[in-house]
């Protein structure tokens, strides 16, 4: 089936009143594209003076308020229930798609057990990169990383500033599940992860595949490269993926990640220090936000593991909650 045959769903979530120009630029790029939507949502997440405005202003785009609960999971649960194309694509509010973005993505869907497919993420940084910040590490702010494939092929997992799935697989599954996701500003993760192993994991014939060549650009704003935030990301990451292991078991759940802690960031790590002995002082930051990046991610599994064998540990003063203090200004 040609990719023109196919209706296609855009879901942008949304939840701060002080990113809409971005939210703005967002909507602009999808429809804008050289493969037009069916339709666009906006999702707006329990804000209700954003969703007033966005309902009077986004002209393109179809508003609607998260009817779950607060977190972007529910949110884009919402999308896709309100959402009638064979395919339903979701970009991040402060995300640009490049003009080919969807085209890309959907010429994968050709193939039936292609049920999910995503695209490269660049991080537009507002304030220049940081020379110490790893690129193994891009993650933290929702880009791709290096150690990805460069090439176009299967992958466990998609990301999600920049994904798309079949609607009718993503629905069989339930969509994404309120115990992963961000929830305003508190930096959890692993919604994504977790979905696209469920949706293997139910018809083992199932691919997902990246294609770097579907491009968005992602803003990152100054304050997500500080370490506090770095360190709050990481740390909730760990939480993510404790929790990840927990339900669906650490052997096939964290595989990629085995292979990330072992094979990329000894690389990432060595990079550091060898660019220091050549002169670059920089090297020695890398190498330090290496090390502080894995320690963080590794504290947040260990707490992770502790507090959901024991939920009582969740109250106050329990490790998510020390997860947002990490990441409070």
């Amino acid at each position: 089936m040609a990719s023109h045959a196919y209706d296609v769903s855009i879901v942008i979530c949304a939840y701060a009143s002080e990113r809409w120009d971005a939210t703005c630029r967002a909507v602009d790029s999808v429809t804008r594209q050289t493969r037009p939507p069916q339709e666009i949502f906006v999702v707006v997440d329990h804000n209700t003076p954003l969703f007033a405005r966005a309902r009077r202003e986004l002209e393109a785009a179809t508003v609607i308020e998260n009817q779950g609960p607060r977190g972007l999971s529910a949110a884009r649960n919402t999308g896709l229930a309100c959402a009638g194309g064979d395919i339903v694509a979701f970009l991040d509010d402060d995300a640009v798609a490049s003009p080919s973005w969807l085209e890309q993505l959907l010429k994968w869907y050709r193939s039936w057990p292609v049920v999910g497919v995503g695209g490269s993420i660049v991080p537009l940084w507002e304030a220049g990169r940081p020379r110490r910040f790893p690129r193994e590490f891009d993650w933290v702010v929702g880009c791709t990383y290096a150690g990805l494939p460069v090439t176009a092929g299967p992958v466990r997992n998609l990301i999600g500033a920049n994904m798309s799935f079949r609607r009718s697989a993503l629905i069989s599954i339930g969509g994404f599940r309120g115990s992963f996701g961000r929830i305003g500003s508190y930096p959890a993760g692993c919604e994504e992860t977790d979905a696209c192993i469920r949706l293997t994991r139910a018809a083992p014939t199932r691919r997902l595949v990246y294609d770097p060549h579907a491009v968005v650009h992602h803003h990152v704003p100054r304050e997500r490269t500080d370490v506090r935030y770095f360190s709050a990301r990481c740390y909730a990451e760990g939480l993510s993926k404790a929790r990840l292991a927990m339900e669906l078991g650490s052997t096939g759940a964290l595989a990629s990640e085995r292979a990330y802690v072992r094979r990329i960031l000894p690389r990432a790590f060595a990079g550091g220090i060898r660019d220091l002995l050549r002169g670059d002082e920089s090297g020695a930051g890398r190498a330090g936000m290496v090390a502080l990046g894995f320690g963080m991610t590794a504290a947040g599994y260990a707490a992770g593991r502790v507090s959901f064998a024991f939920p009582g540990r969740n109250a106050r003063g329990g490790p998510v909650d020390a997860a947002r203090r990490l990441g409070s200004t």
